[in-house]
């Protein structure tokens, strides 16, 4: 099963995509969390600003879409936590995998630069960093996510909202893999 969680920089992605492979690999060790900033790393596709254009950004999509496809062939869950900008690129995924649940972190752009954790919105602001996702590309909300997580506010229940996620994608938590 492929486990997507999408949503702009700052919602919570990796939070919640951390706290839920660490929950699944007690039952199910056969579970890899890919996040895209890290991948970037491990690609080395984090250097200048070409990644970061619509198009770089399509292509480092579309390799992590490949990796995730290449595990759940192998039987390995993937939850994979990315911006994940492109319509299509989702729809996709509802056929490309096994199984696909797809969760959207929902936070507006004002929150989001409140929060700001890495400095990412106030550069883009100033103009230091360009081709950041909600200032100078658009996001276009998705619909049709299988769960919307309105991650706008601070602190939640990290460990209890990754237990209802797993469940609501249906995974048995009862017995070990």
């Amino acid at each position: 099963m492929v486990i997507w969680l999408i949503g702009l920089s700052g919602s919570g992605k990796t939070t919640l995509g951390s706290e839920m492979a660490r929950q699944l690999r007690a039952r199910h060790p056969n579970t890899v969390l890919l996040d895209g900033d890290t991948l970037r790393q491990v690609f080395a596709f984090d250097r200048g600003s070409d990644p970061y254009t619509v198009e770089g950004r399509r292509l480092n999509a579309e390799r992590i879409a490949a990796l995730c496809e290449m595990l759940d062939r192998q039987g390995i869950h993937v939850i994979s936590c990315i911006l994940s900008i492109f319509a299509d690129m989702r729809k996709a995924n509802r056929t490309r995998f096994s199984r696909y649940f797809e969760i959207f972190m929902d936070a507006p752009l004002e929150a989001l630069r409140q929060r700001d954790v890495k400095g990412l919105y106030a550069a883009a602001d100033s103009g230091k960093i360009p081709n950041v996702v909600g200032v100078h590309i658009p996001f276009e909300r998705p619909s049709g996510s299988d769960l919307v997580i309105d991650s706008s506010g601070d602190a939640p229940d990290v460990p209890a909202l990754a237990a209802r996620a797993l469940k609501q994608a249906g995974l048995d938590m009862g017995a070990p893999a």
